[in-house]
């Protein structure tokens, strides 16, 4: 195989080779200036009232089993879950919730800047102009004046009786040979409840006199 021999640049060649300096890098200017001017006002009244009457019985018994068995061969798993609940409620009384709102809310008295508005920004007439000054000039000047008023007045009244008797057992076996799994889950509840003259009275008054 024959190489063919490169081309090489002489000494004199090389010699009269010249330096020359890069010119300057030009800089541009930010391609958005965003001015944002934001006078805002706020006048908030929320005066809640809320009242709250309850009688209340809870039972709640709960009684589990749990066995399993678990890769396990020839092996027995039993639960048994046996609940016997006597539950006797009684409720005798009042629940009486009363809600009265008065108020006043005067929201008249707002003295706000009415602003000076946008600012119009000439655009460039050269293209030096252009690259010294940003492409795109946004100056907001936003004003925001609120009344906000929300009177809420509640009342809840309740005579309740709660019983939940809860009896579970589970007996479980898994990827096991042979084996026997037995679940017995017996209850026996009796519950009485009994409501005797009892009263439940909400009342939600609300007088509210409001000026913006």
């Amino acid at each position: 195989m024959r190489v063919q021999p490169s081309d090489r640049l002489s000494r004199d060649e090389i010699e009269a080779e010249e330096v020359r300096a890069l010119p300057a890098k030009e800089v541009f200017s930010p391609i958005l200036d965003l001015t944002v001017d934001l006078d805002l006002a706020l006048d908030l009244a929320a005066p809640i009232d809320l009242a709250v009457a309850a009688n209340a019985n809870v039972a709640a018994p709960i009684d589990a089993a749990v066995a399993a068995n678990v890769l396990s061969v020839a092996s027995t798993s039993a639960a048994l879950a046996s609940q016997g609940a006597l539950i006797d409620q009684h409720i005798s009384g009042e629940a009486i919730a009363n809600a009265p709102q008065n108020a006043v809310l005067d929201q008249s008295d707002d003295v706000v800047d009415p602003g000076t508005g946008g600012t119009v920004v000439e655009p460039p007439t050269t293209i030096g102009d252009g690259l010294d000054g940003p492409l795109l000039n946004i100056d907001v000047h936003a004003v925001l004046d609120a009344d906000l008023t929300a009177p809420i007045a509640g009342a809840v009244a309740a005579n309740a009786n709660v019983a939940a008797p809860i009896d579970a057992a589970v007996a479980a076996n898994v990827a096991s040979i042979g084996s026997s799994a037995t679940a017995v889950a017996d209850q026996d509840a009796l519950i009485t409840q009994n409501l005797d003259g009892v009263v439940a009275e909400a009342t939600a008054a609300q007088d509210v006199e409001i000026t913006q």
